[in-house]
């Protein structure tokens, strides 16, 4: 997260918040609240998510999200989609109006369509600055072709993956005054990814996870790593075994980091409302409301 890009984060996770809580003020489940928080963080440039997201390495926007009802357990997901605006409003309708759980590419559009969403141009998605941003990483790592298009064999290097490289991947979590806790993440992917390549963040107990009787989460980092550890799943069980999710989002941070040199962050709810927000990254754009009070940061002490 570069510094002339911090205020546009604050704002992005400030206004995402508010969709949420006005869903939860009026008594709404949260289900919605995640729903609605991560539209809006989708549709603001400023993340990878939606419109503005990472391009792969054909120069295209290839789209992942889940959401989860802590409640049943119920989930859906969609991954590498081109044409949907908001990827959790096609995971929404999985959830809802599907009997399967995960949709991928051509599949999952023509489901999104079936159901009442909308599909656009994947043009409509791609903002000059990541069309810029491929370029300038294809050139240093001596992959672009002679028009400086996205080309090139996939990424195999550290470096796409480096802390200070932006992942900026959404995530929302969500109690309401029923009790029931849940969670939604949504994502562009990495930088320059090999076309079809699916990350964490759609994967259910990998990148986002809800279950009333633990916590719900969602990640944000480097997605293998994430995936290889199941890393929502092993945060949530350690809330069920007793411990706090503060505590349980220092500790997945801890593990990501010692067993596997990965790097991200994570936001955590139980159904008690009691929270936990940790990374291991330079920054971290977060924001949380309580009945009680609001706050919103970019950092946070880094483990």
């Amino acid at each position: 997260m570069p510094d002339d890009m911090v205020e546009a984060h604050i704002n992005g996770v400030r206004n995402a918040l508010a969709a949420g809580w006005r869903v939860l003020e009026r008594g709404g489940p949260a289900l919605d609240a995640v729903e609605e928080a991560v539209v809006i963080m989708e549709d603001d440039d400023t993340f990878d998510a939606g419109r503005g997201s990472f391009l792969n390495r054909d120069g295209k926007v290839q789209l992942d999200a889940l959401i989860m009802d802590g409640a049943t357990l119920r989930a859906g997901g969609v991954g590498c989609v081109e044409r949907v605006r908001n990827p959790v409003r096609a995971a929404r309708k999985i959830l809802s109006e599907s009997p399967h759980v995960y949709f991928v590419a051509e599949g999952a559009e023509r489901f999104a369509a079936e159901h009442g969403v909308e599909l656009c141009r994947n043009e409509d998605l791609v903002v000059e600055r990541e069309v810029k941003r491929l370029r300038e990483y294809q050139v240093r790592q001596g992959k672009a072709g002679p028009d400086g298009a996205a080309s090139g064999p996939a990424q195999d290097g550290n470096d796409l993956f480096a802390p200070a490289i932006s992942h900026d991947t959404v995530g929302a979590v969500a109690l309401d005054n029923e009790g029931n806790i849940a969670a939604a993440t949504s994502t562009g992917g990495t930088l320059n990814k090999a076309p079809g390549r699916l990350g964490d963040s759609s994967l259910i107990g990998c990148g986002c996870y809800a279950d009333n009787l633990s916590a719900a989460v969602s990640t944000t980092g480097w997605g293998e790593p994430i995936m290889k550890l199941v890393l929502a799943k092993w945060t949530a069980d350690r809330v069920a075994a007793g411990n706090l999710p503060e505590w349980a989002a220092q500790e997945a941070m801890n593990y990501l980091k010692q067993r596997l040199k990965g790097h991200g962050g994570i936001i955590v709810l139980n159904a008690l409302g009691q929270i936990g927000i940790a990374h291991s990254t330079p920054r971290m754009a977060w924001a949380c409301k309580t009945m009680k009070n609001e706050e919103a940061g970019v950092e946070r002490e880094v483990l």
